[in-house]
Order: structure tokens, then sequence, then C-alpha cells
């Protein structure tokens, strides 16, 4: 399969699920990095410069064989088949698609404290999400965790696109990349803080991490 995922020059959880995904499991594709003269002929044409067809004019898109998808959760799925990071048992297939929703709802409960405009309102707003709509949401996940046996994972015995996710997503909320929202978030949550170390600490993802990452990033990343 010829394999695209296409994406902004960043480790944003919505298309570093996908990345991390097919390079964990071995799977060659081809690493898209767009800037934002690309993304305004996308948002134009729907499609690249170079006749990638990008339906619903959003990133991240996944490019298979010249078709075309969109939408975080379809993109995740499809890589976590291939790459074997998502399950043959139906019941955890439900299960880590609950952690991806969960994990989309996250996104835009932060969304719109990142486009306010006025100062104070966003300042309101980002202290709202650090003290209560946040880690009302990380409870959620904890508390999943915490019920399973095998506590290094989110769902099942192995790594799954829900961990990769998850490991993402905190990473985005904890290194003080947003303003307001504070380092010391994930504290409260030890399960959650574990899954995030587990994966921090695989091998596959301490080279993607190396190969791709700025230099400057540091949030649970093993050396």
């Amino acid at each position: 399969m010829d394999i695209k995922i296409v994406y902004f020059d960043t480790p944003f959880w919505r298309a570093e699920v996908a990345r991390l995904a097919l390079f964990v499991g071995g799977i060659d594709f081809k690493d898209i990095r767009i800037d934002g003269d690309e993304f305004k002929t996308i948002k134009s044409t729907g499609a690249m410069t170079d006749g990638t067809k990008i339906p619903f004019k959003q990133l991240p898109a996944l490019s298979v064989d010249g078709k075309t998808i969109c939408q975080t959760g379809a993109i995740a799925r499809f890589c976590g088949k291939i790459s074997n990071l998502y399950s043959d048992d139906i019941l955890e297939c439900a299960q880590i698609d609950q952690i991806i929703d969960l994990l989309t709802d996250m996104n835009v409960l932060i969304r719109p404290a990142m486009i306010e405009k006025d100062s104070l309102t966003k300042s309101n707003m980002r202290k709202e999400l650090s003290e209560t709509l946040l880690p009302n949401k990380i409870q959620l996940l904890e508390e999943l965790i915490s019920d399973k046996d095998d506590k290094e994972f989110c769902v099942g015995n192995k790594i799954s696109i829900a961990d990769l996710g998850v490991w993402r997503v905190m990473g985005w909320l904890s290194t003080g990349i947003i303003d307001g929202i504070s380092s010391d978030i994930l504290k409260p949550f030890p399960y959650v803080t574990g899954v995030c170390q587990h994966i921090a600490d695989n091998p596959k993802v301490i080279e993607w991490v190396s190969l791709t990452y700025p230099s400057s990033y540091s949030w649970l990343r093993a050396e």
C-alpha cells in the first residue's frame, strides 16, 4: 500500500496517533508535513497542490493508494488495524474507540479557549479548564485504567492506538505549552501518568521522538 499521512509539522495528537501507530508497527508511510500556504490551497480547492484529494478540506488526512480519508478516529483505527495496534476483540475495539472519542471531547473543550481573543475571558476559560473541566475528563480515564488488572495500558494487555493518543494529549496538556493550563494537571492521576510513562519508554516511540520532535520537547521523554 502507498500510505501518506498529511498534517502540519507538529506532533499534535490528531495526526501523531496515526504516525506513531504506523511507525511502531513497522508500516512504511510518507509523512507529509504541509505549511500554511498548502493548507490554504486545501481549504479553497479540496485538494493539495499535487492533486491529492482532501474531501472534508481538513487535516489530518490519510491517503491510501490514492484514496483519502479524513477524521482523526477513522484514520487512527485504520492505522491501528494494519499495524496490529487495534484489538481483534470486538469489545476491546469499542473500549479503544471510546478513549479516542474521549480525547476528541477534551480537544473540543479546549478549542474555545485557544481561539478566544479577549485576554481576561481567555484567562478565565483556561482556569476553568485547568481546575475543573479537564481534570473531570482525566478522572474518567483514570477510573477506567484503575479497574483493569494490567494498568500499563488503557485497554487489554498490549499497546494500542488508545495509549498513543493518551500519551500525546496528556503530554500536550502538561508541558506548559498552553498558557493557563497547569503543568501539574496530571499529578492527581497516577494510572494515567503510568500509561504515559510506559509509552514514553517504548523503544520505537523513543526512536520516533528522536527523529521528528523538536529538541526542546521533554515531557516524559525517555533519554
